[in-house]
């Protein structure tokens, strides 16, 4: 599943921060926040996709880069809610 969940978040950023370009997409353990990829704007975007994407509900509390800051720890973060959403 984590797999899956990655190459949705990475072809999001790809359409929707970089122009299409699939090939400037960091690696999954890379900071999008460093690398200029996302900002907060960008991120209330890329909240919106994971809730509509992944029928999840992410709270204020969850906004934090630990949980949004690279392709893995987006991948983590689905992951767990998802699980918790299955419980």
């Amino acid at each position: 599943m984590s797999e899956t969940i990655s190459t949705a978040v990475r072809n999001f950023i790809a359409e929707t921060f970089l122009f299409g370009d699939a090939a400037s997409v960091p690696a999954d353990d890379a900071s999008l926040i460093d690398n200029g990829i996302i900002d907060s704007t960008a991120v209330l975007e890329l909240v919106g996709f994971i809730e509509e994407q992944f029928k999840i509900t992410v709270g204020d509390a969850d906004i934090v880069p630990a949980n949004l800051d690279s392709i893995a720890s987006i991948s983590a973060f689905v992951q767990s809610k998802v699980k918790t959403l299955a419980s």
